[in-house]
């Protein structure tokens, strides 16, 4: 992986409480550009701590920890240091795990098998507004919003395209579904046929006009405002 040119490393502070696998993931990225490990901490309560004293720009956080767990510590972190953002790095990809974490605040969620380039590449996507999610979890994101758009009780959906809501203009509302659907950044520039500052610009405005705060949430809200259809649907 080679460091885009300008480009300021990202300063990270890993979470977990195991000293083996916190020690190799410190030494892995210690050996990639793109990021600067400022800190480790062996459980949630030092993690929130460490962000406290050194605001660093993202922090890798294991869920099962002792004193504060990973999705306790990333309330704490995202209500009290929004500037620092959370990408969750677990053995565990289940249910139970997964959207508690997102809930809490992560932007990102990897599992242990990544390698460093993916890790890097998560922290550096979620800094430019991006969903660090690894595709296995993002599949398992889409499915549950369907499996939820799917149940009887689900609103009724409308028989023609849907009016952008919340005074999203039309493209705002374009580039969200573009975001549902799983697209990047680069990659809706490119459906566009329009820029990556311009994508981030109808970004901007139509989080803003939403109350969305990241990807994650940006795909909940386009499902429940029937702009995109579940799988089949």
């Amino acid at each position: 992986m080679t460091e885009e040119p300008g480009r300021t490393p990202a300063r990270v502070v890993v979470a977990d409480d195991q000293t083996v696998v916190r020690e190799g993931i410190v030494m892995l990225l210690g050996l990639l550009p793109g990021v600067e490990v400022v800190g480790a901490a062996g459980d949630g309560e030092e993690a929130v701590r460490l962000v406290a004293e050194l605001a660093p720009d993202v922090v890798l956080m294991d869920l099962r920890m002792p004193r504060c767990d990973g999705v306790e510590a990333t309330r704490r972190i995202r209500s009290e240091h929004p500037g620092t953002q959370v990408v969750v790095l677990t053995t565990y990809a289940d249910d139970a795990s997964v959207f508690p974490a997102l809930r809490a605040g992560a932007r990102g969620y990897l599992t242990k098998d990544a390698g460093g380039d993916e890790i890097v590449r998560a922290v550096h996507g979620v800094l430019s507004g991006d969903a660090g999610l690894a595709p296995s979890i993002q599949r398992r994101l889409l499915e549950r919003l369907s499996e939820s758009e799917a149940r009887p009780e689900s609103r009724p959906r409308r028989a023609g395209p849907p009016e952008p809501p919340d005074g999203l203009t039309a493209r705002e509302t374009e580039v969200l579904v573009l975001i549902a659907e799983g697209l990047n950044n680069t990659q809706i520039a490119s459906r566009l046929q329009v820029s990556t500052a311009t994508v981030k610009t109808h970004i901007n405005n139509l989080f803003a006009k939403t109350g969305i705060k990241d990807r994650a949430q940006a795909v909940r809200y386009a499902y429940a405002k029937g702009l995109v259809r579940p799988p089949g649907g």
